[in-house]
C-alpha cells in the first residue's frame, strides 16, 4: 500500500466521518434511547457504544477480505488487473458526484433499502433488546446497510491485492470513524460543519478514483503494447 493510498484512506474517513453521522447516528441514538438505561454508569455506556462500534468494524472487516479476494481473484493479469482499477476508478467519481449530491443513485439506495419491512423488523428486535450480544449484532447489522462510503472503500479493498489488504482497508475506515461516532458527532452538529466535511471527503473520493482510472488506462496501455 503506497503513500497515495494510505493518505486517501485516512483522509477519506476521516473527513467522510461526518455522512456516517448522518447515515448511522439514529443507530447511536437508538442506543442511548432504547437500549441503554439512564442511569446506566458511564464507563458501562461507553463499553456498550464499544460493543457496538466493534460489530460494525467486524462487518467491515469481513466485506473488505470478501472484496479483496474477488478483486485478487479477477487480477489474473496484468491487463485485467488494469481494467479492474479503470473501473473501480470511474465507480469512485460517480459516488463522489453522488455524496456531494448531484445525482441521486446513492442516495435513493441508502434510504429505500433501510425503508424495506424485513430492514425495520431486524431494527426493531435488535433495538427492543437489552442483552450485550443485541449491541454487537446491531452493529453488524448496520456495518452491512448500504453505504456511499462504504462503497467506496469497498471499492478501495478490490484493488487492495488481497483478502488479507482488503480486511485492513475497511478496518482502517471503521476506526478512522471512532471518534466521531463515539462523541464528536454533537461537536460536528454545533459548528455546522458536517456538509463541509462531507464535500471534502467527496472531493477526495473524486480525485482518487481519477488517479485510479488514470493508473488502470496507463497499465491497460502497457499490456497491450506489451511493455509491462
Amino acid at each position: 500500500m503506497n503513500v497515495i493510498n494510505f493518505a486517501a484512506i485516512l483522509l477519506a474517513a476521516l473527513s467522510g466521518s461526518a455522512h456516517c453521522i448522518g447515515m448511522c447516528g439514529g443507530f447511536v441514538a437508538a442506543i442511548s434511547a432504547h437500549k441503554i438505561n439512564k442511569d446506566t454508569p458511564f464507563g458501562k455506556q461507553f463499553f456498550l457504544h464499544f460493543i457496538y462500534h466493534f460489530g460494525r468494524i467486524s462487518s467491515y472487516a469481513l466485506l473488505g477480505a470478501v472484496f479483496g479476494f474477488l478483486g485478487q481473484a479477477v487480477s489474473l493479469s496484468y491487463k485485467m488487473q488494469g481494467f479492474l482499477w479503470f473501473v473501480v476508478g470511474c465507480f469512485m467519481v460517480a459516488l463522489g458526484v453522488s455524496l456531494i449530491g448531484k445525482i441521486k443513485f446513492l442516495t435513493y439506495l441508502e434510504s429505500s433499502f433501510i425503508l424495506k419491512p424485513a430492514v425495520k423488523k431486524i431494527y426493531n428486535f435488535l433495538t427492543a433488546s437489552k442483552s450485550l450480544s443485541s449491541f454487537y449484532l446491531l452493529g453488524v447489522f448496520n456495518g452491512f446497510l448500504p453505504c456511499g462510503l462504504v462503497y467506496f472503500f469497498a471499492a478501495f479493498a478490490a484493488v487492495g491485492g488481497s483478502a488479507f489488504w482488503g480486511a485492513v482497508v475497511m478496518i482502517t475506515f471503521g476506526v478512522a470513524t471512532l471518534p466521531a461516532m463515539m462523541g464528536f458527532g454533537f461537536v460536528l452538529g454545533v459548528l455546522k460543519i458536517r456538509d463541509v466535511m462531507i464535500k471534502i471527503s467527496s472531493a477526495i473520493i473524486i480525485l482518487y478514483g481519477i488517479y485510479l482510472s488514470y493508473r488502470g488506462y496507463i497499465t491497460m496501455l502497457g499490456a497491450v503494447d506489451g511493455r509491462t
